[in-house]
């Protein structure tokens, strides 16, 4: 490829997979990860970029629960201001900064949200006092300040608003990515940073020496290949099934956590008509209606959740609660044809030991519940290195003095020359052919690794050309993501590394068959294997479908687990009180 393109490779591959098995059998670790969400991501980061030699292990794919199902906003909270929890809402805020402007601005960019008031006199300059603390903290600030808008400037920017719906409102900005794009760039900047980094690798068990956790082992979902991982400490990272890990220890955990299920629904752009954000007040909590490249994406519910923390199901309920909200402020109400996606995700809660008293939070904690144990869950996506840095300070205790975290410091691969990579633009699209929209929208996934993906056409031309199930994504965005990006299934080119199972109607399956045969050489599938991938991501779609057709969630757990588990042996582990 030409200069402009040139690039470092990082590529988690087959090839790398293996190596990594054989590293983390080889060596005792100093720091192993359990858990392949942000917050473990980020652990191995911070771990790694202290000089600890590390391990990270998931047990599906990365990013697979919470870390891609979340709202995709790097955000203060707006909420958490009412709730006084100041000092939650400054660190978010200060992260958010920190992502646009040093560690991720590739991935991470400014998205404007109109706040509607329906109140006159008194709201405007309630919410006014709210969204100057807003502004104020954290420190600086790449992102403009509040605008006060008139009924008619805010219907300007969001003509899809009734008129009756508002008197007024404010505009402030806050921060989106993708988040399963987000969270995979961490492992990776991780595994660029030294640490050995492996998904469909379970942990099957702690291993123990006196009341010391000295290690686990762990066995490859995708060969049922075991091995024991020494390592001077492990860190619980696994999200909602932290409780289940800490059982394994045979200890007793410092803190519960608590599955809280959060539904969104996303609709093509032109069913509504706004140009920018909007945030909504409920009952309960907010409602975003967040623009989101040609989609909307309309959430989130939030209620408890008690069964298979892997696929929570939403339902028809959770349906028709979205659609009632956002439809009480639109001129022309959404309906259940205009869907494409819907998604489910489960906050990991705070929970304390008196069910009945407890107060659930976003607050994150750190606990070392045995010796070579750190456990750590709650909190926030936007807060993630936070408390990254916090799990590994927590080691110290069993590591003995550590240096001092420096990832606000590391940007993550993609990030170094992307500006460079933005002004070549023009360059890149006659070197490819490609258009402009297409370089742009390209780069805001992979910043300056653009170089990689398209590289993969100099065999290949035809892998330039958009996948034609869903024209947003080239051809060889399916390849890289099993060449270099640790994908091992559909489910994980269709769902994670890119956003078909939610952004088209036919929610991937149309494109199924073409990305199966496009890795099926990289991955090692003969025809048999093709047509079993395919088979088993369609099952997995129609069982989503038939779950959110049904009105509670028993029913819509039990239809969606339906579908056979895609990656072999896992176990199925469901929430408890």
């Amino acid at each position: 490829m030409a200069p402009a393109l040139a690039t470092t490779t990082m590529r988690l591959g087959p090839a790398e997979r293996r190596e990594a098995w054989d590293e983390l059998g080889a060596r005792e670790l100093d720091v192993l990860v359990v858990g392949g969400g942000v917050t473990g991501a980020g652990v191995a980061l911070d771990a790694a970029t202290r000089g600890l030699r590390t391990g990270l292990v998931e047990a599906r794919d990365f990013a697979s629960g919470t870390s891609s199902r979340s709202s995709k906003l790097f955000h203060g909270g707006l909420r958490y201001l009412e709730q006084l929890n100041f000092r939650l809402v400054a660190e978010a805020l200060r992260e958010r900064e920190l992502m646009l402007t040093r560690i991720a601005p590739h991935l991470v960019r400014p998205v404007p949200f109109l706040y509607p008031l329906s109140h006159r006199g008194w709201e405007r300059p309630y919410v006014a006092a709210g969204l100057t603390l807003y502004d104020q903290m954290g420190g600086a600030r790449s992102v403009p300040r509040q605008k006060h808008l008139s009924r008619s400037g805010a219907l300007k920017r969001f003509p899809g608003l009734r008129r009756d719906a508002l008197v007024g409102a404010v505009q402030y900005y806050d921060a989106q990515a993708d988040d399963a794009r987000h969270t995979l760039t961490v492992a990776r900047t991780a595994f660029h940073y030294g640490a050995q980094v492996r998904s469909s690798t379970e942990v099957v068990e702690l291993v123990r020496e006196a009341d010391r956790v000295v290690g686990a082992v762990v066995r490859d979902v995708e060969t049922g290949a075991t091995q024991r991982i020494r390592s001077k400490v492990v860190v619980n990272a696994t999200g909602v099934w932290t409780d289940d890990l800490q059982r394994m220890s045979g200890g007793r955990g410092r803190f519960r956590v608590r599955a809280s299920k959060g539904v969104h629904i996303v609709v093509p752009r032109d069913r509504i008509a706004g140009e920018v954000g909007l945030i909504l007040r409920t009952e309960r909590s907010v409602l975003f209606v967040i623009p989101w490249g040609q989609h909307w994406i309309v959430g989130t519910t939030d209620t408890d959740w008690q069964f298979d923390l892997a696929h929570p199901a939403a339902t028809s309920t959770d349906l028709d609660f979205i659609l009632d909200t956002v439809n009480t402020v639109l001129s022309i109400p959404l309906s259940r044809k205009d869907i494409l996606g819907v998604y489910a995700g489960l906050r990991p809660l705070l929970a304390g030991e008196d069910e009945d008293s407890s107060q659930l939070s976003r607050e994150h904690a750190v606990a070392r519940p045995q010796p070579g144990l750190i456990s750590i869950a709650g909190g926030k996506y936007t807060t993630y290195r936070v408390m990254a840095a916090d799990a590994v300070d927590a080691a110290a205790v069993d590591l003995g003095p550590l240096r001092p975290s420096v990832t606000e410091h590391v940007p993550l691969v993609g990030a170094e020359g992307y500006a460079a990579m933005v002004n070549l633009a023009p360059e890149l699209g006659r070197e490819t052919g490609l258009p402009p929209w297409r370089i742009e929208h390209l780069l805001g996934r992979y910043g300056s690794l653009l170089g990689e993906v398209l590289s993969l056409a100099d065999d290949d031309p035809t892998l330039l050309e958009p996948v034609p199930a869903a024209q947003e994504y080239l051809r060889a965005e399916l390849r890289y993501g099993a060449t270099h990006e640790g994908a091992l299934h559909l489910d994980d080119l269709l769902a994670r590394r890119t956003r078909m199972s939610i952004e088209t109607r036919h929610r991937g399956v149309d494109a199924a068959r073409e990305a199966a045969e496009l890795v099926a050489d990289v991955l090692g599938w003969d025809e048999s294997a093709i047509a079993a991938e395919v088979d088993s991501y369609t099952e997995r779609v129609a069982a989503e479908r038939r779950s959110q057709d049904l009105p509670d969630d028993s029913a819509s757990d039990s239809a969606r687990r339906e579908a056979h588990e895609v990656r072999p042996g896992l176990r199925q582990v469901t929430a408890t009180r």
